[in-house]
């Protein structure tokens, strides 16, 4: 049997519970067929690049197959059935990869705090904001030592 990679993406109007029914409609027409799916991922709901049929969003779901041929002929043909997919795309691969995949790693490089966060950033501008503020009274200082020189050479 081959190896598979299948992400297909729902609709932005459909529950996520609705979105588990498929994705098990899918694997049991995968195992119907002889073939398993090794690996699911939902990856979410995500902002399209593009309008797909009046959607600007879509619930991603990507799938690794170990199947022969038919299970996934037959799974395209559900897939191209229902009113729910609004895309799918099926890649065949040498191996199937153990871990997360990209998508799901830069997931969880977002759950990072950032740098310029509104939290994070006050703890470390604040050093560098009483810097600005010393600076400011020093060269106020200097320039009332400079008014007050003045104002003797004035008197005498």
């Amino acid at each position: 049997m081959a190896y598979y990679e299948n992400v297909f993406i729902a609709r932005q109007d459909i529950s996520a519970t609705q979105v588990e029914g498929l994705t098990e409609t899918f694997t049991k027409v995968i195992s119907d067929n002889d073939g398993k799916v090794v690996n699911t991922e939902n990856w979410g709901l995500r902002t399209l690049a593009y309008r797909i049929k009046k959607n600007r969003k879509g619930h991603y779901v990507m799938f690794h197959i170990d199947a022969p041929a038919a299970a996934i002929h037959e799974m395209e043909r559900q897939m191209r059935i229902n009113e729910d997919v609004l895309r799918y795309l099926t890649i065949k691969i040498d191996a199937i990869e153990e871990g997360p995949s990209v998508m799901m790693a830069s997931r969880a490089r977002e759950d990072r705090p950032r740098r310029y966060d509104n939290d994070s950033s006050s703890e470390t501008s604040a050093p560098k904001e009483a810097a600005a503020q010393e600076e400011a009274a020093a060269a106020t200082e200097t320039a009332s030592d400079a008014g007050e020189d003045n104002a003797e050479g004035a008197e005498a």
